[in-house]
């Protein structure tokens, strides 16, 4: 397959690298010293799942050069969506999909807009990586999942093709016949992890192990589970139960991304998340005073500094 990755951070590149390694035509489109570091000395993977040296390394800093592909994977922080969406819209062929691995829930919403509902799909990441120098991506832990489908849940030609890369590259996916409902179970767990993590500047596992921050992290998520049907995504009964025990089996040391973004000074996603509960929450007269605090609380920071 012919694959773009806008965004060739944590998630854009340990799975665009997988793929590429495995013989899949890979262009990574980057910026910055990432963009400079790749094109001299390729793209390095540190995993406990196997490490990968790429070199040399397809990567352009904007769509022009690359022509229409089979696949786009938007893998950018959610305020970059729109300039992402626009990225896309060069990289269309009349089969083109455009599947976003971000987190949250509103940028399938957007990318549709930008390329219309024919183009757009809808995935979820499920991975801890991040860039760890300009040219290296570090993956914690061995978790590396994606998920994706149409928006119609129908299997598609091009979701069955992309579905058979990963599995070839070796990536741990999923073809999902209700790629929201996965969107929204993702997000409801993040709303959790993100805020309470980035609120406390806690780990999780002194977080669920406290009898009052943990009653506070179901709120979380109790909350989100309420907005979500409120707007009319069938989450199952026991949502919040599920949530909680998936939580407790997490390492005691894992942060969020947030975090480590609020420790480094970057930009939050706080917006789309704890703040994205508190809109939402409002559009559909459900009260989210649990994620309004945190959101209120992080605010501040969400500009970075």
């Amino acid at each position: 397959m012919k694959i773009a990755i806008v965004g060739a951070g944590g998630v854009g590149g340990y799975f665009g690298a997988r793929l590429a390694a495995a013989g899949e035509d890979v262009t990574f489109i980057a910026r910055g010293a990432h963009l400079e570091a790749m094109r001299k000395g390729g793209l390095k993977v540190h995993s406990a799942l196997g490490d990968l040296a790429l070199a040399p390394v397809k990567v352009e800093s904007g769509p022009d050069d690359v022509g229409p592909v089979d696949i786009v994977l938007i893998a950018v922080k959610l305020w970059s969506t729109e300039g992402a969406a626009h990225t896309a819209k060069s990289l269309l062929g009349p089969g083109t999909g455009v599947v976003s691995f971000q987190n949250g829930v509103d940028a399938i919403g957007i990318i549709t807009r930008a390329v219309g509902r024919e183009h757009t799909m809808g995935g979820v990441a499920h991975i801890a990586a991040l860039i760890e120098e300009p040219g290296v991506i570090r993956h914690n832990g061995t978790m590396a999942r994606l998920t994706f489908g149409e928006l119609d849940g129908n299997r598609s030609e091009r979701a069955q093709a992309l579905h058979r890369a990963c599995q070839a590259a070796g990536i741990d996916s999923h073809l999902s016949q209700d790629i929201q409902l996965v969107i929204w179970e993702k997000f409801v767990f993040l709303v959790g992890l993100s805020g309470m993590t980035s609120l406390t500047r806690t780990p999780i596992g002194p977080i669920r192990e406290d009898p009052l921050t943990r009653e506070t992290l179901r709120e979380v998520i109790s909350e989100t589970v309420a907005v979500a049907r409120a707007q009319g995504v069938d989450l199952p009964a026991d949502t919040v139960d599920r949530q909680m025990t998936f939580t407790d089996g997490l390492p005691a040391d894992m942060v969020s991304s947030m975090l480590g973004d609020l420790r480094r000074g970057n930009r939050l996603e706080v917006d789309c998340l704890s703040g994205a509960v508190d809109r939402l929450g409002r559009e559909v007269n459900v009260a989210t005073p649990v994620n309004r605090t945190i959101y209120a609380a992080l605010k501040l920071h969400a500009n970075g500094t």
